[in-house]
Parts: structure tokens; C-alpha cells; sequence
């Protein structure tokens, strides 16, 4: 049977549910975990509301970000990432943390006109009259002015095939601003057809950030890099040879950008901020120049590894869901940061932490050694193991000849029987 879903969006959270289960066949126990997290606020930030899927927070540490000691709030499922953020953090502290830098912090968004056939002239009507046309931005969002913000240039690209992309650069002040930004676009294309007798094919911000990039640099003798038998310089060598391979192979640049982002999108989820928007730009960023390379780099300076990343990190600290997100605001505390300026340095400092704790681990003992102990834990638990049952599954799972669901549901069978019978 197929329930009817027509006007869904109108029915009410008790009829959505109800409608649910029907089409999936849920017991009452699966129907029942919808109301245990449901938050009524929450049915007014998306459309078609269910229920809230906890992802879990914790926090790195270690982290020392241009002087300043940063505890790190971070949201992920991924067991190992924080684990790898703080460790990479708590070696560069022992050479003095993490030196960032941001030479700008403006959004851009894109007016793109088409069947555009004088392109000269059209871009030489827009440009004589770009104060004019700032004003038209300006004006559509007044109180960004106040706060010290506001419409800082147009520029134009030539797209080829007849398209124009006029681009309006907004230093956007506290915001992430993709709604500000988005409104003043919208009027400032209108001004623009008349002016030019074109109309906008689409106006709409760009998360290809490029006016808002972030560097983190450290530097640190490479006795600090010492792993088991591996010497620190044996491992400063190989750290640089990874870095490498990132630069000339995509195949491996991507897995080591995921590993950056990794820890950037942790801390984004955990401050409200939009993660897919840094995570495109991101990527865009990384095939920059036409072939998609590892956002970070690690060269030896003399008997020191230097770790330098850049990335787009347009990230704000006010409006979006922040605002009714009370564990974002309460996370912004245990930052300290008050500016977005500082998140996004502080969310690069995390990224070059994180790449730099994975690649030691990768060029010595490998990354499943880490990675296996949070693996196994995953697994029990996935098993039905109690949280009191876990330390004694995991002692019988590491020496069990296989490590599988199966295998782990038997052990926790047995551990239960024996229990029985003892207190029998």
C-alpha cells in the first residue's frame, strides 16, 4: 500500500509521522524514536520536519592559535578526528602553536548576464557607473553600513559565449551573509538591466571565496616528530615526500584534502556555519590552477617542517541558524573567538593540525593502528553491547581471530550467558 504524501508540507508533525511509518512499515518502536527527538522549534528551520539526528560533539585540545590557547568544539561521527586533531595540535604547541593571517574578508556574489554582443561596451556602461551601483547595493541592506560593513567593488568577468559575470565583493562584517549578500545582488541586477537593456540571467552568491582566504602556518624542529623506531627527521622526510604526491597526484590530493576538512567541517557544524559551502570552495580552490592538489604543503627548512595551508573560509559568528542554535553560541564561548575573523583562523589552524597528525601517522605505523581501537568500540556498539559490557567486549574482540558483527554479537551472547550463570 502507498500512502498519500499530496500536500504533505501542510500536514501536521502527528499526520507526517503517521504517514512515515505507513509507506516504511515502521514498528511503534522505529515511529517512537521520531517524538523522542523531536523539537517543535526545529519544524520551523526545514520543511517537512521529522525529528532531530544527533551527531556527536566533543572538543579538541592542545590547540595555541597566534598565542592564544583555543579549546575546540567539534562535531563529527567519525571516530579518530578529534583524537587526531589534538594530537597534531599538542606537537605544534611544543614549538609554539599555530601563526595565521587573513588579508581580506568580503563574499562575492555573481550577476551573469547572456547573449551579451558587445561585451566591451557593456562592461565599460557597468564600470562608469560602479559608485552608483554600490549605492544600489548598499541601500538594499542599510544596516550593514552601520556595523562598518557594506559593497566594496564590482569587477567583470568575461565567461566566453556571450555571458558576463559581474561580481559585487561585500565585506559582510560578523555574518557568513549569504542572505544580505543575496538581496543586495538582486537589486543591484535590476539596476543593471536597465542600464545595459540585458537582464540577469541569475544573481546569487558564490561560495568560491576567494576574497575571504585563510592561512596557518607552523614551524617546528623535527626532533618533536619522533614516532617509535622512525627518527624525527626520517619522519620530517617522509611527511614532505606525502606532501608531495599530494601536489602531483589527485587521487591522493583528495583524500588529503578530505582529511583537512576532516576538522574544518567538525568545527563549522559545531559553530552553525554552513559546511558544504566551505567544503566547495574548498575544493574549487584546490584545483585552482587546473589540477586539484593538496591544499596544504610541508617543506623542510634546515632542521625544521614547515606546514603552510590556505583555503577559502567564509564563516561568521551572527545570523543564519547561529541565532537559534543555543549549543552554536555556547560553543563560540568555549572558542573564545569573538570575530569571524578569529573562527576562520582558528578553523584553519584545525585543518593544518589534523593533516599534519595524519600524515605522521601515515608515513610511519599507518593510520588503522589509531584508527582501530575507536573501530572495534563502533562495532560493539553496533552489536548491542552496553556501555558497561564495552571495555570487556573489546578485550575478547581484539583477540578474536576475526573482527565482524557476527562475531561481535556472539561475544556479547556468551558474555551475558556466563553472567547468567553465575548469578544462577
Amino acid at each position: 500500500m502507498t500512502a498519500d504524501f499530496r500536500h504533505f508540507y501542510q500536514k501536521d508533525w502527528a499526520e507526517r509521522t503517521a504517514l512515515v511509518a505507513e509507506q516504511a512499515q515502521l514498528s511503534a518502536t522505529e515511529t517512537a524514536l521520531f517524538k523522542q527527538h523531536y523539537d517543535p522549534k526545529h519544524r520551523e528551520i526545514i520543511e517537512n520536519y521529522l525529528t532531530d539526528y544527533a551527531v556527536p560533539m566533543g572538543v579538541a585540545v592542545n590547540f595555541v592559535v597566534d598565542g592564544t590557547p583555543r579549546l575546540v568544539p567539534m562535531v563529527t561521527e567519525e571516530p579518530s578526528v578529534i583524537a587526531a586533531a589534538s594530537n597534531g595540535a599538542k606537537i605544534v604547541k611544543r614549538a609554539g602553536g599555530f601563526s595565521t593571517s587573513v588579508s581580506q574578508r568580503e563574499m562575492i556574489g555573481q550577476i551573469v548576464l547572456e547573449k551579451v554582443d558587445d561585451v566591451v561596451a557593456t562592461t565599460q556602461l557597468i564600470m562608469a557607473q560602479q559608485t552608483a551601483l554600490l549605492a544600489v547595493a548598499d541601500a538594499a541592506h542599510p544596516s550593514l553600513q552601520r556595523r562598518g560593513g557594506g559593497a566594496r567593488q564590482l569587477r567583470i568577468r568575461r565567461l566566453g559565449q556571450g555571458y558576463l559575470s559581474i561580481d559585487l565583493l561585500v565585506d559582510v562584517q560578523a555574518a557568513m551573509g549569504a542572505n544580505m549578500l543575496n538581496s543586495m545582488l538582486e537589486a543591484v541586477a535590476k539596476s543593471i538591466g536597465v542600464l545595459t537593456k540585458h537582464n540577469a540571467l541569475m544573481s546569487i552568491l558564490s561560495n568560491y571565496a576567494t576574497a575571504s582566504l585563510v592561512r596557518a602556518s607552523c614551524r617546528l624542529p623535527v626532533s618533536l616528530l619522533q614516532a617509535g623506531r622512525y627518527s624525527g627527521q626520517l619522519v620530517a622526510q617522509k611527511l614532505v615526500a606525502a606532501s608531495t604526491v599530494a601536489q602531483l597526484d589527485p587521487y591522493r590530493a583528495t583524500t588529503h584534502n578530505k582529511g583537512i576538512m576532516n576538522g574544518i567541517d567538525a568545527v563549522a557544524m559545531a559553530t552553525g556555519n554552513d559546511w558544504r559551502a566551505l567544503e566547495s570552495g574548498a575544493h574549487a580552490y584546490a584545483a585552482r590552477d587546473g589540477q586539484y592538489r593538496g591544499l596544504s604543503t610541508w617543506t623542510l627548512a634546515g632542521k625544521e617542517l614547515v606546514g603552510t595551508l590556505e583555503l577559502p573560509l567564509p564563516v561568521g559568528i551572527v545570523g543564519g541558524s547561529i541565532k537559534i542554535n543555543a549549543l552554536a553560541q555556547l560553543n563560540q564561548r568555549l572558542l573564545g573567538v569573538t570575530t569571524a575573523t578569529e573562527l576562520a583562523k582558528t578553523m584553519a589552524a584545525v585543518g593544518l593540525g589534523q593533516n599534519l597528525a595524519a600524515l605522521r601517522a601515515l608515513v610511519t605505523t599507518g593510520i588503522q593502528q589509531g584508527h582501530m581501537h575507536l573501530q572495534l568500540k563502533s562495532l560493539a556498539l553496533a552489536a548491542g553491547a552496553t556501555t558497561a559490557e564495552l571495555p570487556v567486549v573489546l578485550q575478547r574482540l581484539e583477540q578474536a581471530p576475526q573482527q565482524d558483527l557476527a562475531t561481535t554479537q556472539q561475544l556479547i551472547a556468551t558474555l551475558r550467558q556466563s553472567k547468567e550463570e553465575t548469578h544462577d
